[in-house]
């Protein structure tokens, strides 16, 4: 591992976090609207029985919008629960949630296991930034490169994206896991070339 990466990927993520927080909250409804559009006529997204996806906090793109037409569609939604090593376990979207630990808030539903993401049809996750190449940027917990090391190939990985999010160089690291598409406002759902990384 490259160690200029890690200090690369950290300031990355602060100049990204700061513009999320000047983002008006107008622009963050109208995001999220924009966002539930596109992954809701991806034909991917329209073929899944059962989706990842995740509540969105604070500035992260907005997922209320898109989690109510998931469920109107019939889709069985799988949301994220941090484990204490920050693993993730999954349990059924049953619209009761409360806080948990990082400032998320999380399903109470019976817990499905880590393993249940292996089923799912298409996974919904998010990240600060992405590259052209696959190379996703998180939070730096590593929760989703975990995840994703057990989701079959092939299957189609979707990291919700600002407008400007997308097209970063992205630093890679060798448990780093890259993503199949992002979806920006603008954009729609775009194909990632695969890449060696992406976390």
């Amino acid at each position: 591992m490259d160690p200029r990466q890690l200090p690369a990927k950290t300031a990355l993520r602060d100049q990204l976090l700061a513009a999320r927080r000047r983002i008006p909250l107008p622009e963050l409804v109208t995001a999220a609207e924009a966002l539930a559009d596109h992954l809701l006529a991806d034909p991917a997204v329209r073929r899944a029985a059962t989706v990842t996806a995740y509540v969105s906090v604070g500035r992260e793109p907005g997922t209320s919008v898109l989690l109510d037409r998931l469920a109107a569609a019939g889709k069985r939604i799988l949301l994220p629960v941090v484990l204490p090593d920050l693993d993730l376990d999954w349990a059924l979207a049953d619209g009761a949630l409360e806080p948990a630990t990082m400032g998320l808030l999380e399903p109470t539903g019976t817990r499905l296991g880590p393993d249940a993401v292996a089923g799912a049809d298409v996974l919904l996750l998010p990240g600060l930034a992405a590259a052209y190449d696959g190379r996703r940027l998180g939070r730096g917990g590593g929760c989703y490169d975990r995840a994703l090391a057990r989701v079959p190939s092939g299957t189609p990985t979707v990291v919700l994206l600002h407008d400007g999010e997308l097209g970063h160089e992205v630093p890679a690291e060798p448990h780093d896991r890259p993503v199949t598409h992002a979806v920006t406002p603008s954009s729609g759902v775009v194909s990632l070339r695969r890449g060696p990384g992406g976390g």
